[in-house]
């Protein structure tokens, strides 16, 4: 979802971008203003991705408040005046909307600034931040780095693809939950493996790329671990092996 403001001094202007947001499935209203004061009275006190910008406004312009935001937020600018259309994207505006606004014109710059949102948010995403044993230290792994996890105590222990070794004062259960699902399981009380970096199964061990260790299956997650992994088998044979070696 896209938190986004509208700042026009215009009130039938704010209504018709109310009305345009709420129409708009990934749009979520956080916020009107009438000036740019009142806009950052906004920006301060409330998580905002998207702003609709008039650029004729008393006191200060749309253009002199977006160079105050120094790129902070992504913009659409909205005016009835068609020449202000090249300075705006001088400032690296996603998209420039004249007035009178219709639906399907403003839909179509909303889907612009959500592909333009979307990039940094997934970036983000790929990423994670763990506390240490070193207090008040915070560590950055990423996920796609990540093989597998190995819960010690009140400890986890995340072993990297390059070697390394992190250990962050975490329940495992509790991290778990907070995985890509998609991408990771837990395969043993005291195992999280990362599911792409698989290369074989063989009986209750699993061999993972980038590491010797093979990680013990535990009795309670074999079933599901197993009827997962089926999926992904190819063989000729009508009845399943018994004890299988697969590579994936």
């Amino acid at each position: 979802m896209i938190n986004c403001i509208v700042v026009d001094d215009e009130a039938h202007a704010i209504e018709l971008l109310t009305l345009h947001i709420e129409q708009t499935p990934f749009l979520k209203l956080a916020g009107t203003a009438t000036n740019p004061a009142e806009a950052l009275q906004v920006l301060n006190t409330t998580e905002v991705d998207l702003i609709f910008l008039d650029i004729q406004m008393p006191g200060m312009s749309g253009i002199e408040f977006l160079q105050l935001l120094n790129d902070r937020y992504k913009v659409i600018l909205t005016t009835a005046f068609r020449e202000y259309a090249m300075e705006g994207f001088d400032h690296n505006v996603v998209d420039y909307l004249l007035k009178p606004i219709f639906f399907p014109r403003f839909l179509k710059a909303a889907q612009r600034a959500q592909e333009a949102i979307s990039v940094p948010k997934k970036e983000i995403d790929d990423f994670i931040l763990v506390k240490t044993e070193y207090k008040g230290k915070l560590l950055k792994i990423k996920i796609n780095d990540i093989i597998y996890i190995e819960g010690k105590g009140k400890y986890v222990c995340f072993h990297t693809r390059d070697g390394e070794q992190v250990t962050a004062l975490l329940n495992i259960g509790g991290l778990e939950e907070k995985l890509p699902a998609d991408q990771f399981l837990r395969i043993h009380k005291s195992f999280i493996i990362a599911v792409p970096f698989i290369i074989m199964i063989h009986g209750n061990l699993v061999q993972l790329e980038f590491t010797k260790n093979q990680i013990p299956i535990g009795q309670t997650y074999k079933d599901i671990f197993m009827s997962q992994m089926m999926g992904k088998v190819i063989t000729n044979k009508n009845k399943e092996d018994p004890n299988p070696t697969s590579s994936i």
